[in-house]
């Protein structure tokens, strides 16, 4: 008789860790839950990957990751974007290490197989030694399903889920809206630093539209500002509000009047911290309707949006979150420019991003240290919930979906219901 105990693959019961008003602490933790949400989420769903200004031309590159899988993101000679898995079909090396650049194909370093930038095997050294078992057409980089919204380019490894179109859905509006910061010139990623901080993605994921936090975790940013840019940043004295718009996506509107960019121009005053920004721009030659367009949106927007699973464009920069492992997370924050903008301006809207999500702002060491904090909190208690009620009585139906006050936690609890109807797809 044997001693032996049979395996058993227990399922994780992931519609019980989701109520409608917390989560269980172990979506922070759990190695399992991580490993799933890999191959039911990153892996399943639309991810966002760049922005068309960071590849504008053939042979741009970028690298990153989907989940815990390498890609890279390329314009071929046809301008067509395509987005590859990072490895070599001989022997899985990758083919590329660098961050961005240009290029006009990928050449493993290992053996030197190379292939086109859009992914088809070109060469291949030696190859009277495979003699007639080897086609080089059945063996391009694996390419993803991608397509683009405004300049916002996703993939997904799935060919069989919905359209991009539809799963932004609502989200598309305010994306249009994000993008007016361009003040009628392109948007233009110019640069971004990356950190890690040790937590799990999701942690993050809630912060984009909590601003329950902002007073109390930026009181420093706060108190380096003049009194009129502080008063504005009260988000709770505003009529703000977060709405949640389906798929996980989620909007947080602090400032109502910055909305629309374009509204009411020449009626409302030019803020006082702009003032020098605006007559410099005046003395270049700019009519008044333009200094007031590229301020308005120098100083960014009056919101931040989530669009699930991993990118934020928050007030005037993208967020984007990879996860790492199920306690470390990398975020990459982008700022986000004027393509031929008046240079003065361009570098306004440079100082203005250092000073709060550069790497030593007031905002982002601040964030992140609350993060850490969440991460290690939630290995206290084994059977303890993460409360996100607030806000929920409030909650009122919306055209879009659900929306509460600005300090509510609708946009968290609209994601994680996301979250949970892929987990138990």
């Amino acid at each position: 008789m044997s001693n032996l105990i049979a395996l058993q693959n227990v399922e994780t019961d992931y519609a019980s860790l989701v109520q409608s008003d917390r989560v269980h602490t172990s979506l922070y933790k759990d190695e399992k839950i991580f490993s799933d949400e890999m191959e039911k989420i990153f892996y399943s769903t639309w991810v966002w990957v760049a922005h068309a200004s960071e590849i504008p031309e053939s042979g741009n590159f970028k690298t990153m990751n989907i989940g815990e899988q390498p890609v890279v993101v390329v314009r071929d000679r046809k301008k067509q974007v395509h987005v590859l898995l990072n490895r070599c079909r001989h022997r899985a090396a990758t083919l590329c290490e660098e961050k961005k650049g240009k290029t006009n194909s990928f050449v493993c370093p290992y053996h030197g197989w190379s292939y086109a930038l859009d992914g088809s095997l070109r060469g291949i050294p030696s190859p009277e030694s495979y003699g007639q078992c080897l086609d080089k057409n059945e063996l391009p980089m694996i390419s993803l399903r991608v397509e683009q919204y405004n300049g916002m380019i996703f993939a997904t490894f799935k060919q069989d889920i919905p359209s991009l179109d539809e799963f932004l859905g609502p989200a598309k509006k305010w994306i249009d809206l994000f993008m007016k910061q361009g003040a009628g010139f392109p948007v233009k990623v110019l640069g971004e630093h990356r950190f890690t901080f040790p937590g799990n993605w999701k942690i993050q994921l809630e912060n984009t539209t909590d601003a329950y936090h902002f007073p109390l975790v930026h009181k420093s940013f706060l108190s380096s500002v003049d009194d009129k840019t502080e008063e504005l940043f009260n988000f709770e004295n505003q009529p703000g509000f977060v709405e949640d718009l389906g798929n996980g996506h989620s909007v947080m509107v602090m400032i109502p009047e910055l909305i629309d960019l374009e509204e009411d121009l020449m009626e409302r005053p030019i803020q006082e911290r702009f003032s020098d920004l605006a007559q410099a721009l005046r003395d270049e030659g700019h009519e008044e309707l333009e200094v007031r367009r590229i301020v308005r949106a120098v100083g960014g927007t009056g919101f931040n949006l989530n669009l699930f699973p991993n990118i934020a464009c928050s007030m005037a920069f993208f967020r984007v979150m990879q996860p790492l492992s199920v306690n470390k997370t990398e975020i990459h924050h982008s700022v986000i420019t004027m393509d031929g903008g008046p240079q003065i301006a361009n570098q306004y809207r440079l100082r203005l991003h250092e000073h709060f999500q550069g790497p030593f702002g007031f905002g982002t060491p601040d964030d992140a240290e609350a993060w850490e904090r969440v991460q290690h909190g939630a290995s206290a208690g084994n059977d303890l919930w993460i409360l996100l009620n607030r806000g929920l009585p409030g909650e009122v139906k919306t055209e879009d979906g659900l929306k509460s006050d600005v300090s509510a936690e609708t946009g968290m609890r609209g994601a994680y219901q996301q979250w949970k109807k892929l987990m138990t797809a």
